[in-house]
Formats: C-alpha cells, sequence, structure tokens
C-alpha cells in the first residue's frame, strides 16, 4: 500500500427504525463525524480524538475506525503500515444516532480510498461490507447514501434502496446524558408477538414511507410503532415519558435507533419550534433540563462522503 496518502471523509449520523421500520428504515440527519488518515512508510499507529469519546475512546489499533481501515485494506490482499488518524467526533455515543455505523462508515470509506482504483468497491459491496460490520443495515445504508434508506436482507446480500424526503421535514434531537448499549435494548425485546400486532405494524410502516416522501402530515399516525418501543420503554423511562408528552401533543416521536435518544419528525420548521417548546416544559416540569440536549437538525440528502485524497 502506497504511503503518502491524505483522505478525509464525512458521515452523517442517522436515526433507524423511525418508529415502526423496525431494523428496516434509516435516515440520515445533519450531524457529522470527520476522520482524516494519512499513511506512511513508518510503522505503527496514531490515533487523535476531538468531541464525543475523546476521553474515553482507545487511541491505538483497537479503535473502530482504525481497525475497519485495516481489515478493508487487508481484506482486499494488501496492507498498511504507518497510519495516523485524526477523528473529530460530533455524533454523541451509544444514543441511538448511529455512531458506530458512522465509524464503520468512516473506515471502509477510508479504507477503500486507499486501495488502487481497480481493487476498490462499488457501492453495493460498500453496503453489504459495511452491514456485515455493523451487523445489519438500517444505520449503515442512509450513512453511505443519505436521505432515507430502506434495506432488507436477499440471499445472504445486504441491500438498500433510497427514497426522497419532503422538504418540509424538520428532524429534531432530544439527546439524553445517558447511554444504553443496542446489545441491551435489544435483549428486551420478545421472542414473537402477536400477528395483528404485526399487520398493524406492516400498514404503519408503509404509510411512514408515504408520510416521509409526500404526506408529512400522516407522520404522527405514521409512526406508531407495535414491535420495539413498548418493550424497551423499561430500559429508558425518561426517553419513553418524554416520547409519549410529544405524542399526546400532535407531535411525530419516535426512539431514535435503540434509543435513549427520542427523534421528532416535525412537518415545518414552526412545528419544529413547538416540539423544542414541548421538550423544554417537559424537562422543566421533571427537573431533569441540565441532562437532555435538544438539538434541531437536517435532513441530509448527500450520505457519506470522502471529501478529501492527497498524495504528500
Amino acid at each position: 500500500m502506497a504511503a503518502g496518502q491524505d483522505i478525509t471523509v464525512r458521515v452523517p449520523a442517522t436515526s433507524a427504525n423511525l418508529g415502526p421500520g423496525f431494523d428496516s428504515l434509516g435516515l440520515a440527519v445533519g450531524l457529522y463525524d470527520t476522520v482524516r488518515v494519512r499513511t506512511s512508510g513508518e510503522p505503527g499507529t496514531t490515533v487523535q480524538i476531538s468531541g464525543e469519546g475523546a476521553a474515553t475512546l482507545p487511541t491505538d489499533d483497537t479503535h473502530l475506525v482504525v481497525k475497519t481501515i485495516r481489515e478493508t485494506v487487508e481484506s482486499a490482499g494488501f496492507s498498511l503500515t504507518g497510519l495516523r488518524l485524526d477523528a473529530e467526533n460530533v455524533i454523541p455515543h451509544g444514543r441511538g444516532l448511529g455512531s458506530s455505523a458512522s465509524a464503520i462508515v468512516s473506515g471502509v470509506l477510508a479504507g477503500n480510498a486507499l486501495l488502487p482504483a481497480e481493487n476498490r468497491l462499488d457501492a453495493a459491496a460498500l453496503l453489504d461490507v459495511c452491514s456485515r460490520l455493523e451487523g445489519h443495515p438500517d444505520n449503515v445504508a442512509p450513512a453511505l447514501a443519505g436521505g432515507l434508506a430502506i434495506s432488507w436482507e436477499e440471499e445472504g446480500t445486504f441491500r438498500s434502496v433510497t427514497t426522497p424526503v419532503h422538504a418540509d421535514i424538520v428532524p429534531v434531537a432530544a439527546v439524553p446524558a445517558t447511554e444504553l448499549s443496542t446489545e441491551s435494548a435489544r435483549g428486551l425485546l420478545p421472542s414473537q408477538v402477536p400477528h395483528p400486532a404485526a399487520a398493524a405494524n406492516s400498514g404503519r410502516a408503509a404509510l411512514l414511507i408515504h408520510a416521509l416522501s409526500s404526506e408529512p402530515a400522516l407522520l404522527p399516525a405514521g409512526t406508531v410503532d407495535f414491535l420495539h418501543q413498548e418493550y424497551r420503554a423499561p430500559a429508558m423511562a425518561p426517553s419513553a415519558a418524554l416520547m409519549q408528552h410529544l405524542r399526546g401533543n400532535g407531535i411525530a416521536a419516535v426512539i431514535s435507533g435503540a434509543g435513549p435518544t427520542v427523534m421528532v419528525l416535525a412537518n415545518g420548521p414552526a412545528q419544529a419550534e413547538r416540539a423544542e417548546q414541548l421538550i423544554s416544559e417537559h424537562l422543566e416540569a421533571t427537573e431533569s433540563a441540565e441532562f437532555w440536549r435538544v438539538l434541531r437538525l437536517s435532513v441530509d440528502r448527500d450520505g457519506a462522503r470522502v471529501e478529501e485524497h492527497q498524495r504528500y
């Protein structure tokens, strides 16, 4: 592998499930992690982290981005010697906003860009590799492509398509200070659900796609979930209470991914402002405002990008 390469990759945060779209729907939002990767002929790995996780993440070859870069390069039959990673982390960790998917996508895209052009993976292969490393496609698909991604597995291969998102939709994220692992949240799910619940959920997921792409006024109805949020609520009681408060006031609010972030899909800036007001009132009433961040975001429509690739 040639030394002297300098690559910058930017990857958006994502919100998976979106209510009824369990393990199949994900939305890219305008909150970005950026990594800069430089190669040299000298052995060793140097990692510099700023922002989220700066005090806790590893700074050696066990760092997820570094590990993924090396795996991507080695799986193509090449090897790396010296590697420097500078990571600017903005996406909160362990909050249901796709931080691990962002790290994996960053590493795979950077590793792929380091390869000779004739050895690089195409878009379909990138999706499949990232999904396998993450374990599922619902976060990596929108992180790669932007917008609303609908993902599935077919004959052992992960696939995804994107659909346009209505221009009026404004995501608002209420992010608590506490983390929740995806494994812990998934462990609360039952092995089976009643057939009527599955049928009802299918209808709401189909409605959600229509609402997100064409008719945002239907988002409160389209975000009703029958498969996972109720079962996970005991692990994130404050988030569940906030979500119910918002929904009781006509706002389309869901648990983002495995939680505990609450994601609002507002129908225009005025409703986003109303949602922010309701969040503030609820947090003040529960004396917990200091433990939350409220972020008005945008829908990311471009997905992950290799922003710069130079040789020095």
